[in-house]
């Protein structure tokens, strides 16, 4: 049976190198080794302890680029695939995918190629990259198409940057209304009903509901905190259903002023991702798969399927895919000079360059916007509390009898 062991070795330029190898013994190991060229120093198997990490670390996208843009120079340089490797998995801080460029290289050192070997690791290279991957292996273009992977990412990286940096204000806002509303309602509003149960009289309906929420609150606050995390709980695992996730997605791209910003940037992604594929020699339909699986939204993703069946009978990719209301004219027009021209890449890449620039524009216009927005939002609901605390004031005469 295969096991994984550790080595110590020394290259020809003198420097020591370590890394794994997964192999059927030890004496298979110093083959592989002399026969790279290594002498090796330490060989043994690798150890098994308690050293168990309950929740890995993810491989961020920033890193991924990083990987792909250092990967490019090496293979451009002409350094072998398995000493780019072994050295990328050396340097990179991200135990993880360290842990995952050891086991590609000693897969790619047993004869499976590049692609064949990121394959077996989805959690870190999707089927874009690995289609990329294989792409660039049967062309001879390895180093331009890993260039071209670390662009795309990197947009990824900074527009994914932008919408986080424009949803972040919002949520802070939320919370920050939410905790002062919560203090109002266990702590302000019953020494007000305590004031008024004194003074008797009826009470203004919204001083009633106000008083009937808070008592809820404080009685029950701790079933209010259980039916808010199983409804979390339950809300994700139904957002993962398909049904679930294209409903949420759905209801992202109708959500007003933050709607066309969701949908500019699935835009964005499609074309850039499509154009991709197609300039790297990807077959059409296979380019579609890809992109319907990486676009992250359902809604545009069964567009992308719809379209898919079209072109698999002979149609074109234009005309099914303004039957989609989330696909503007535009985009079809576009694309359709693009199959007239024979130019359906470099049309993708201008429709992709477009709608980068108007999601930059629509954060940074919505940045302005929100601000005095949410300070509206702030002011009528605390405003609304106070008001209806307050009330009973306006008629302290007839409650004092």
């Amino acid at each position: 049976m295969p096991e994984t062991y550790t080595y110590k070795v020394r290259d020809k330029g003198g420097h020591v190198v370590t890394g794994t190898l997964v192999a059927d013994n030890e004496a298979l190991v110093l083959q592989r080794l002399r026969e790279q060229g290594y002498t090796p120093l330490e060989v043994g198997r690798q150890k098994r302890g308690m050293n168990i990490e309950l929740t890995p670390k993810k491989v961020k996208l920033k890193e991924l680029a990083v990987f792909s843009r250092q990967f490019a120079t090496m293979v451009n340089s002409g350094l072998p695939i398995l000493r780019a490797l072994a050295i990328l998995s050396e340097q990179t801080e991200n135990k993880e995918l360290a842990r995952v460029l050891t086991v590609v290289r000693s897969n790619v050192e047993q004869g499976a190629s590049l692609s064949t070997a990121i394959a077996k690791h989805p959690k870190v290279f999707n089927d874009l990259y690995v289609s990329m991957v294989k792409s660039g292996e049967t062309g001879g273009s390895l180093d331009a198409v890993l260039l071209r992977l670390a662009d795309m990412i990197e947009n990824e990286v900074k527009l994914r940057g932008k919408i986080k940096a424009a949803m972040t204000y919002p949520v802070a806002v939320v919370a920050l209304v939410s905790l002062i509303l919560t203090a109002m309602l266990l702590f302000v509003v019953p020494q007000f009903k305590n004031i008024y149960a004194g003074l008797g009289g009826s009470l203004p309906l919204p001083t009633r509901v106000l008083i009937g929420i808070s008592d809820i609150f404080k009685k029950y606050w701790w079933m209010v905190l259980i039916l808010a995390f199983v409804g979390r709980f339950f809300f994700k695992r139904w957002r993962k259903t398909p049904a679930g996730r294209e409903a949420v997605d759905g209801m992202k791209l109708r959500v007003p002023i933050f709607g066309s910003l969701f949908q500019k940037t699935a835009l964005a992604r499609f074309s850039s991702t499509l154009s991709m594929l197609l300039r790297s020699g990807v077959p059409i339909l296979q380019s579609l798969d890809i992109v319907s699986e990486t676009v992250n939204n359902k809604v545009l993703s069964k567009a992308i399927v719809d379209v898919q069946s079209s072109v698999r009978e002979g149609e074109s990719m234009a005309k099914p895919l303004g039957r989609h209301k989330v696909f503007p004219p535009m985009v079809v027009q576009m694309l359709a000079v693009g199959e007239e021209t024979g130019q359906i890449d470099v049309m993708l890449e201008k429709v992709a360059t477009f709608y980068n620039e108007e999601v930059e524009a629509s954060v940074d216009s919505l940045t302005s916007l929100i601000e005095p927005l949410l300070i509206a939002v702030i002011g009528a609901a605390v405003g609304a509390a106070v008001v209806a605390l307050y009330m009973p004031m306006f008629n302290i005469i007839k409650l004092i009898q």
